[in-house]
């Protein structure tokens, strides 16, 4: 078969997965953006409004503790909503052992009682989502923790049973890995574990339309990394996986960590789940408001202004496969930006070189302090991380 055409047919093929999986389902059940990056760029503080793309809402309850006047969490996937919206409500409900148990520990002894007692809270829409998935909290089903459910969380799942399943040997291997005292020792675990996780992670699974898909690489991303990367998706995939556990330390990477053990612990754990900050974010989680739709049609009719908005790599889907929408939203945004505002965004590609042309001149960027920052990404799977701020 002709090379070009054989690249055309898998390039739909992977568009028509990662439409049908991502219309349909729970994506995200963690964010997968390391806020500690995003709060020291931010410096968020009384008065800031803050636009967000809502992912699973972690950040936007970590941004609240920078006392925002107001996080506005935006998504097109309501499903993704309705997973703020339950952390909002049982923050609201004011017990910190019943959001521990659901969020940190994935899984809650009653959790249909639970729901039934902030029923009323939940808006519509989220209170039938989760009438619906109930068990993914219960912690009887064959993945017992709800970090193992949703599109990710599947992946995850899959991933972790291939390779932990093997021998004790691996498992002791990822136990001494994640509980690692210094780098060194971590690397020297990780650099026993690559070859089996390369042997499970073969290239023809991480080429494949459907895995792929899974793992929220759209297609314009796929193209951005094949430009940058001869070894395409599998080089570039071994590379991070490489460096974010060998030179991040994994007893404070709680991103990885929950993947891995299918669940948090306290002191390793996403900000809203620590118990010093529960009060705090009790009291300022009337300021968060969440919002169905896209970013465009919202700052439309939206009368306010932005002083901090984070995109996270959603730019590179809009480039590859609809720039007039990704014009449209941009044009919006500025609209909609208040004097310096501060705009971060993160991408497949180390350039932003698919941007509107006339954008540049309406932007000023910050490599001097985005590209150190980079460096010590907790997640580590993102080419690159940019701040603008509006001229």
């Amino acid at each position: 078969m002709n090379t070009s055409l054989l690249q055309r047919l898998l390039s739909g093929v992977h568009h028509l997965c990662f439409g049908a999986l991502h219309r349909h389902r729970l994506l995200y059940n963690a964010c997968w953006e390391d806020p500690r990056l995003d709060r020291q760029l931010f410096e968020i503080g009384p008065g800031s409004r803050v636009l967000v793309i809502t992912s699973a809402g972690c950040n936007a309850l970590d941004y609240l503790l920078d006392d925002p006047a107001e996080v506005v969490a935006v998504d097109l996937n309501p499903r993704q909503n309705a997973l703020l919206e339950l952390k909002l409500a049982l923050i609201r409900r004011g017990d910190y052992a019943d959001l521990q148990a659901v969020f940190g520990q994935g899984a809650h002894p009653d959790f249909g009682g639970l729901l039934a007692a902030v029923r009323d809270d939940l808006p519509a829409y989220a209170r039938a989502y989760w009438e619906g998935k109930q068990a993914y909290f219960n912690g009887r089903l064959m993945r017992r923790s709800f970090y193992y459910h949703g599109t990710a969380g599947e992946v995850a799942w899959l991933v972790r049973s291939l390779l932990l399943g093997l021998n004790r040997r691996v498992r002791a291997w990822v136990h001494d890995l994640l509980e690692a005292g210094s780098l060194e020792d971590q690397a020297a675990m990780y650099g026993r574990i690559e070859p089996v996780l390369l042997g499970v992670l073969n290239r023809g699974i991480l080429r494949h339309p459907l895995f792929l898909s899974m793992l929220g690489i759209h297609r314009s991303q796929l193209a951005l990394i094949e430009r940058e990367h001869a070894g395409g998706v599998p080089e570039y995939l071994v590379a991070k996986l490489r460096r974010v556990f060998t030179q991040t330390p994994m007893r404070e990477n709680y991103f990885w960590r929950v993947y891995v053990r299918g669940s948090y612990t306290r002191e390793c754990c996403p900000n809203y789940l620590k118990e010093e900050n529960f009060a705090v974010l009790r009291e300022r989680v009337h300021r968060v408001r969440v919002v169905t739709g896209s970013l465009t049609d919202f700052l439309r009719c939206d009368p306010g202004r932005f002083t901090h908005v984070t995109l996270l790599d959603h730019q590179d889907w809009l480039a590859g496969h609809d720039p007039l929408a990704l014009d449209a939203e941009w044009r919006a945004l500025l609209d909609r930006s208040a004097a310096r505002a501060r705009i971060l965004l993160r991408s497949a590609g180390r350039v932003l070189d698919f941007l509107p042309a006339w954008l540049p001149d309406r932007l000023r960027f910050a490599p001097e302090r985005t590209e150190p920052l980079h460096l010590l990404d907790r997640v580590g799977t993102y080419g690159s991380l940019h701040l603008a701020e509006v001229r």
